[in-house]
């Protein structure tokens, strides 16, 4: 069970899509933005996927650069089209974590990223362009 400070500041964070244009994802706050890359893309889901900090635990700066490069690699050869984008806290402290939206993804498939990078939660979205926090512990 994660701690409900923990859960809080993953509803907090601010997910910046480096798209353009680029716009930021809130958990449970529809986004225009969001489906407008749904429909150009031509998918029903996306999900929002970090390898960095397994568990919300620091790693260094070369172990999250080295892990999130073999979250990319698993991307690509998986054919699965990602955007870059950061995680970003508004007033925690916490540095920014380098992440990725993944256009085309099921909720399924979102959940065994997040558990194969060790994470404790993803962002995920449908059709609908509704962020949801899916807790993986």
């Amino acid at each position: 069970m994660l701690d409900a400070a923990l859960v809080q500041a993953y509803r907090e964070t601010e997910y910046h899509v480096c798209s353009v244009p680029a716009f930021v994802l809130h958990v449970d706050r529809e986004s225009d933005a969001l489906r407008a890359l749904l429909a150009e893309h031509r998918v029903q889901g996306c999900a929002f996927l970090t390898a960095f900090n397994p568990r919300s635990e620091a790693l260094s700066e070369a172990d999250n650069k080295a892990r999130q490069r073999q979250l990319l690699s698993e991307l690509e050869h998986r054919g699965l089209v990602s955007v870059p984008g950061v995680g970003r806290h508004p007033h925690n402290g916490w540095p920014e974590e380098a992440s990725v939206l993944v256009l085309g993804v099921t909720l399924d498939q979102a959940r065994e990223f997040g558990i194969r990078f060790d994470q404790n939660a993803v962002l995920w979205a449908g059709i609908d362009a509704v962020p949801r926090l899916i807790l993986l512990r």
